[in-house]
């Protein structure tokens, strides 16, 4: 395969393992320097753009007609032409054949919790919703020390996936009378440190 590396850019030769990530950072503007956001003012997700930032041109053509980029990664296509800011080097030891994105799920529930509610060591924390993301956000609540994990879910089969992500309680809305924020703050003397929301509708 013919890799090449466009003019101007120095993080990258041919032959580095890459991944591509739709929601690129130029690392220049407020968002990317900032440590709360990473919505890009450049390269976050534009579905209307369909063409390179530099020239504002296509890189696909078909019987000389331009083909559209798609969220700045066009990985649906065999071959494909990439912002820079759009790509993530990895560790070439890692092995390709298992090498594959966490997506969304993952990054949006461990920095809801790492970045936004930041708990400290010793502290409650509870997790409405225990989808992909809510444990996510548990395994953050995990790594950050909180000595008290409450997930809330109105699925109880979810308990036990839970206790895998540092769960200590569970509470199912479903099983009380009353609002699920009065019965956390009668199981904890009081109420939470942090909380993260993870799903919406928690207590219907």
């Amino acid at each position: 395969i013919d890799w090449s590396v466009g003019e101007g850019v120095t993080e990258l030769v041919p032959g580095y393992h890459v991944l591509p990530v739709s929601t690129g950072e130029c690392k220049g503007c407020a968002h990317c320097r900032s440590e709360e956001s990473n919505l890009c003012d450049l390269l976050r997700i534009n579905v209307d753009r369909g063409v390179m930032i530099g020239d504002g041109q296509s890189r696909f053509t078909i019987d000389g007609k331009p083909i559209f980029h798609f969220v700045g990664t066009s990985t649906f296509s065999e071959y494909t032409v990439i912002h820079v800011g759009c790509l993530a080097k990895i560790d070439p030891e890692a092995p390709l054949d298992k090498v594959c994105l966490l997506s969304c799920g993952i990054s949006t529930g461990l920095g809801a919790t790492l970045n936004v509610a930041k708990p400290k060591k010793g502290m409650t924390v509870a997790i409405f919703g225990l989808g992909a993301v809510g444990l996510a956000a548990m395994e953050g609540a995990r790594m950050s020390g909180a000595s008290r994990i409450i997930g809330v879910d109105l699925n109880p089969a979810k308990h036990e996936q839970a206790k895998k992500f540092g769960c200590t309680d569970f509470v199912n809305p479903k099983d009380h009378t009353k609002p699920v924020q009065e019965v956390i703050v009668e199981m904890t003397d009081g109420g939470v440190d942090r909380a993260v929301e993870c799903a919406g509708n928690i207590n219907a």
